[in-house]
């Protein structure tokens, strides 16, 4: 049954639809205050989280009241809200935000925000007219990743922060959907969508919103197992902030539909400064100077150092400046002197009395950090000044040549503040009034906005002859009084005929604040259809599995333990019925034919197929892996991204393809879309645990996925390089000299564990986690339910170590050892013992705010 609101929309009259398109300026939310900051600073259309679905977990979880207050409230000024509902939904949530979203949807949500495929499917077959938006965690990088998707109506497409200018432009040419891109504010190091440290390292997961920000730890560098002294770099994978102010004109230019802000844990007053210093670019009311002021007043607001991302391609050197990790502010220069009492500062900005300082040094092997407010001023010259402080500043602490940091201004904090709560600098919405009065009718007033809304009120009663001369100037200034309202007076006309009718100041007053009413409600109102009886398909028939009929993939990454392995099951006279495939994931595609032949040679007469991995990313023009997997024909593809799917089918249809994790299924709505586009198999997120696995196993197809049972969990997934950036001083691959090739290299963290780092074919790094996990204790669980298809992953193993685990699992599915003699085998083989991940965890993220329960 269809469910619709009565509620009217607006129409734009032809001038309205004649204005110039202008790209929309998206920014965060977090709370009403931050709403108010981005409407009265510029934004076209502002972002917050879905009511118990948040992607920010440490944000405030909005109630549907609390929702539709900013969602009126930016409505009524013309600004769109877009629900960011960005998050992978588990098979047993799919009920749970059903019925969220039939609460959300009467509010009119302008658009969702989304990352999981399945619940796409979901929104649509509820309300199919409802706009629904790519999120950037969705990891589309390309066009071929949009073509593939088109059957689901998306709108729009937030890219991936990775991609450059020119890539934006290439992708910009081949399709005809909505782009977003982001240009300002935190970077994440890994690829949004493809980043599991939270989860390994922490139990948590950044696909549900709980990212533990494990990017902004300190990390030591292990190279070749040895210590690297880097003095002061220890921030490894903590990127500078975005900021892509100087880069709008181009993508303008390109014809992105909208540039977002990322933010929503940040305040209002960052919300102000970038909505008004991105609103003048894009409205091109800016020249060099006032340019550089918005940048110093967003450096202050936040900051953690600013640079434009991968906007212009990778830079190494320049991304990751390694000696902090948090808010720095603006950099103002250095302590060139001190005296007993005060400290005389070098900077080319005007220091004033009241804002707050940040200085830090590095001195015998240890970070010093000290902040204060400045007390008072004096002026050297142009240049330089003499500061003064409290009494219980320690001035002892701090020394010459010491880096200096604004990192707060009251005074740039006053004026931002008034921006969104002093009614006075309040944005304004136009409106022409015309008012009719004639003797013996009633009074007519009609109103029209920007949008071409349109309200007329009449008196309650025919106006009356007036007994002497009216002042229509004293009716046209009560008319026209809209402080207290959104609106500000475009243009007024009062027509009368020659005999004027008596017009009351009260009446008028009455008329006035009931044509504003309505046209604001008007502009509040959206026209919502969705189905209230939608059902979500369940329950499947389950065949089950005997142990012994299991399948086992083996992933290899070196072409060593590839070697090893065949020669093992060429002249083993164990059983090894198990084993399905062998599947390479190599750093250098050279090395792939080799192998390939070898297994040919060796293997050719058995059931074991081989095959290989894709990269998993994407980017333009990056074709030439793919063209070489088609080249070399293997038994089939492990497919890793979107894109990839799409370039293969097209150009070899008959070529079989199996689906990775990196395709976040977490639902059998996903699964069974992805398996519609000509999947053999998928293998299950690596966000699940056990029950939500089974809960997905109950109504999916089981016996198309697969369980990685055995691996060291892929933790960040980089365009950043972590060898060139601190092993060269090289910017890119061009010119890096390659240091990968020479040395390996380990992120030694905080708790003593050594993350190992490898590069794939694109020079792209995955940190991979320093404990492995079996999940070897879930076999007889799932097998029941159908899933058979299990995946063992070797890493930096040698090939006789990575054949000892295997006999161990092939011991354990013949039934000839039981699941401790299987984890203690391979615990002893472990460098950081053995774990058994997130698949064995069913405790529930506890998130910090008080009395919150998140995603039980």
């Amino acid at each position: 049954m269809a469910f619709s609101l009565s509620r009217s929309k607006s129409f734009a009259n032809d001038n309205a639809m004649k204005k110039e398109k202008k790209s929309e300026l998206l920014l965060p939310v977090g709370n009403i205050d931050m709403a108010r900051a981005a409407i009265h600073n510029g934004a076209d259309a502002i972002y917050l989280g879905m009511p118990g679905f948040n992607a920010r977990g440490r944000t405030v979880d909005h109630s549907i009241n609390d929702l539709k207050e900013i969602v009126d409230l930016c409505h009524l000024y013309g600004v769109k809200v877009h629900l960011a509902f960005n998050i992978l939904i588990f098979q047993n949530e799919l009920e749970k935000a059903k019925e969220t979203l039939l609460k959300v949807l009467p509010l009119g949500i302008d658009a969702f925000i989304v990352q999981d495929l399945g619940l796409v499917q979901l929104i649509k077959a509820i309300s199919p007219q409802q706009v629904i938006h790519a999120s950037t965690q969705m990891t589309v990088t390309n066009s071929e990743a949009i073509e593939l998707l088109h059957d689901l109506d998306i709108k729009r497409f937030v890219l991936g922060r990775e991609n450059s200018l020119k890539e934006i432009k290439e992708i910009r040419g081949k399709t005809q959907k909505e782009l977003e891109v982001f240009v300002h504010g935190a970077l994440c190091v890994a690829y949004s969508g493809q980043c599991f440290t939270s989860e390994s390292i922490g139990g948590r997961s950044a696909n549900r919103g709980q990212c533990a920000q494990s990017c902004r730890f300190e990390y030591e560098m292990i190279v070749d197992g040895k210590k690297k002294d880097l003095i002061d770099k220890n921030y490894l994978v903590s990127p500078q902030d975005l900021c892509g102010i100087n880069e709008l004109p181009e993508l303008i230019e390109m014809g992105v539909e909208s540039f977002k802000v990322e933010g929503r844990l940040k305040s209002p007053s960052f919300v102000a400064t970038a909505a008004k210093s991105y609103k003048e670019v894009i409205n091109d009311q800016y020249n060099p100077e006032s340019l550089k002021k918005s940048i110093e007043e967003m450096a202050i607001s936040y900051s953690r150092g600013f640079f434009s991302g991968w906007l212009h391609g990778v830079d190494h050197q320049q991304l990751v400046d390694g000696s902090y990790g948090s808010n720095r502010g603006l950099k103002l220069g250095q302590v060139l002197n001190k005296t007993r009492n005060t400290l005389i500062i070098g900077s080319q900005r005007n220091i004033l009395k009241g804002e707050g300082l940040l200085f830090t040094a590095f001195e015998n092997g240890k970070k010093r950090e000290l902040g204060a407010k400045v007390f008072d001023v004096k002026i050297l010259n142009q240049s330089k000044y003499e500061l003064s402080f409290s009494k219980d500043f320690d001035l002892r602490k701090i020394q010459v040549n010491d880096t200096v940091y604004l990192t707060s201004s009251p005074q740039l904090e006053k004026e931002t503040v008034k921006s969104f709560e002093s009614r006075d600098f309040w944005k304004r919405i136009p409106l022409s009034i015309e008012f009719l009065a004639e003797v013996s009718k009633k009074a007519s007033l009609t109103i029209q906005d920007d949008l071409g809304n349109t309200i007329t009120v009449l008196s309650e009663s025919p106006l009356e002859e007036a007994k002497s001369e009216i002042d229509l100037n004293k009716s046209k200034k009560t008319l026209s009084a809209l402080s207290q309202s959104a609106y500000e007076l475009k243009e007024i006309e009062i027509i009368t005929n020659k005999t004027q009718p008596f017009l009351n100041n009260k009446e008028l007053k009455v008329l006035r604040r009931k044509a504003i009413e309505q046209l604001n409600q008007k502009r509040i109102d959206r026209q919502i259809t969705f189905y209230q009886d939608y059902e979500i398909a369940r329950n499947r028939e389950i065949k089950s599995y005997e142990k012994n009929l299991s399948k086992l993939n083996i992933l290899v990454r070196e072409p060593l333990q590839a070697e090893k392995l065949i020669e093992f099951l060429a002249t083993t006279d164990k059983e090894t019925r198990q084993i399905d495939s062998i599947i390479l994931d190599y750093e250098f595609s050279k090395f792939l034919s080799g192998t390939i032949e070898l297994f040919k040679e060796k293997l050719s007469n058995s059931d074991i197929k081989c095959a290989i991995a894709t990269t998993r990313i994407l980017k333009p023009k990056e074709y030439h892996h793919l063209n070489h997997i088609l080249r070399l024909n293997p038994d089939f593809v492990l497919v890793r991204n979107l894109g990839a799917i799409s370039y293969l089918k097209k150009n070899n249809p008959e070529l079989p393809l199996r689906g990775d994790f990196s395709l976040n299924v977490a639902n059998a709505l996903s699964a069974n879309y992805l398996l519609s586009k000509g999947l053999e198999s998928l293998s299950v997120s690596y966000d699940l645990n056990e029950a939500q696995l089974l809960s997905m196993l109950k109504e999916g197809p089981a016996e198309n996925l697969e369980l990685t049972i055995h691996q060291y969990m892929p933790s960040f997934h980089m365009e950043h390089c972590v060898f060139a950036a601190f092993l060269s001083n090289g910017s890119s691959f061009r010119d890096c000299g390659k240091p990968c090739e020479k040395h390996k290299m380990e992120l030694k963290d905080q708790f003593g564990n050594s993350h190992y780092i490898k590069v794939d074919q694109e020079c792209r790094n995955t940190m991979f986690n320093a404990t492995s996990q079996s999940a070897s204790g879930l076999l007889n669980t799932v097998l029941p339910y159908g899933l058979h298809q299990f995946r063992i992953e070797a890493l930096h193993e040698s090939g006789e170590e990575l054949i000892k685990k295997i006999e161990s699992y092939i011991d354990f599915f013949e039934d000839r050892i039981e699941e401790r003699e299987l984890m203690s085998s391979i615990n002893s083989m472990e460098k950081y013992g053995l774990s058994t991940g997130q698949l064995l965890k069913n405790d529930s993220y506890r998130d910090k705010k008080k009395g919150m329960n998140k995603y039980e």
